[in-house]
């Protein structure tokens, strides 16, 4: 069976998706991946096909500098980028599918993938990394907040912005138009597929946010989606002497949001007083401090005293899964709720707002997480949680041949 993945988005968007594609190759499927053309590495590593979608999430992720909110000319010069990116990500869509496919995987931004599906008569399955559908228990990710507004109110917020204007409804109009499809809105397309019980699998775990009593039946959770590991990846010498030169450091990177400058990274690292690790400074190095380029989380994190990062799904994944303290600097969309997450689970002190930012409040955090035992002690336990749960490919694979075996 042929199988394509469409996975806009930056790299914590990516690399679950990859790792899902190499188990699923294990099982029999042969899988391609359509993503922007910086994440192909990622994809031809894992053994997956490429696709490429156009365009680079990674400028459009920080519309505001740090301690700021953004203005009302930079949230339009942002809607706008957005919309664009995602014009350009439905047009690979549909060129990648026209390579062929027999069923879709679609990421939570990508619903002009639905609309593809159906002009080539082909199953979809929505295969989300944050919980999207409206519900009781949160509130709707787009708002970039963890404040609950109550039960009703959670889920009235997540109907009502469910179907108000977003930034992927014209490129689902123009698809549907150049395909010859009937005129359907993307809202209108959700409700549907709600009504048909649709199914979404979510690539997080239930001991990390268990299954709403109010989701649908085709919605469920299959637990984290790992990233592939590079057996070919070794790190450079300097990162492995500076990690056996003295105790754990802290780790700090924003990975693709880039929203720390480096001299930044480097006032917290030298106002904390801690060895430290500051990913995308690799021109830094001073005494206990060491700034590096790429490296693999599932390599880099279990070695950390601490990990300060923006709470994106995947780098929050990682973190809990090292079973070490995150100190959450979240920014935006699903980044607040995950910063969450790991407070209200025990493993992180109460989250850094990214609009509240400064170098004595990073460094303030940094002292409670690593002077505060019960931080590690819960990260830990939390670790072998995840370790302990089944194969996240499994449900994912019983998804497809079930997809099939409807057609």
């Amino acid at each position: 069976m042929r199988v394509l993945m469409v996975t806009p988005g930056t790299r914590g968007d990516v690399a679950p998706m990859a790792g899902l594609g190499k188990k699923l190759q294990e099982h029999g499927f042969a899988v391609s991946i359509a993503a922007n053309a910086a994440h192909a590495p990622l994809i031809t590593a894992a053994g997956c096909s490429y696709h490429e979608l156009p365009g680079d999430m990674s400028a459009l992720v920080s519309p505001a500098a740090p301690g700021a909110k953004p203005s009302a000319s930079q949230l339009s010069w942002y809607m706008r980028e957005l919309g664009a990116y995602f014009d350009s990500a439905a047009t690979g869509t549909l060129e990648a599918a026209e390579q062929g496919a027999d069923v879709i995987i679609a990421n939570s931004v990508a619903p002009y993938a639905y609309d593809v599906a159906e002009a080539f008569g082909i199953p979809v399955i929505g295969a989300h990394l944050q919980p999207n559908e409206p519900s009781t228990a949160y509130a709707p990710m787009v708002l970039g907040t963890a404040r609950s507004f109550g039960a009703l109110g959670n889920k009235a917020l997540g109907s009502l912005i469910g179907s108000g204007k977003a930034p992927y409804d014209a490129p689902v109009a123009r698809i549907r138009a150049a395909l010859g499809l009937p005129k359907r809105t993307r809202a209108s397309g959700e409700r549907q597929r709600r009504r048909a019980n649709a199914p979404v699998l979510h690539g997080f775990s239930s001991s990390i946010v268990p299954r709403p009593a109010d989701w649908r039946s085709g919605l469920s959770n299959c637990g984290y989606w790992w990233p592939a590991s590079d057996e070919a990846w070794t790190p450079p010498s300097a990162l492995a002497d500076f990690l056996a030169e003295g105790p754990a450091p802290i780790f700090i990177g924003f990975g693709s949001t880039e929203a720390l400058d480096p001299e930044f990274m480097l006032d917290v690292a030298r106002r904390s007083g801690r060895r430290a690790i500051l990913q995308g400074a690799p021109e830094i190095s001073e005494p206990g401090i060491l700034g590096i380029g790429a490296a693999p989380h599932q390599w880099l994190f279990p070695q950390m005293a601490a990990v300060i990062h923006h709470a994106g799904a995947g780098t929050t994944a990682a973190g809990l899964r090292a079973g070490v303290p995150t100190i959450a600097v979240p920014i935006f969309t699903d980044q607040p709720f995950w910063a969450a997450r790991v407070h209200a689970l025990g493993a992180g002190v109460e989250p850094v707002k990214y609009k509240d930012l400064s170098v004595d409040r990073l460094a303030s955090a940094i002292d409670q997480t690593l002077s505060t035992d019960h931080y590690a002690t819960n990260a830990s336990r939390i670790a072998r949680l995840l370790a302990e749960e089944e194969d996240s490919s499994l449900p994912v694979a019983r998804a497809l041949r079930e997809a099939a075996a409807a057609r």
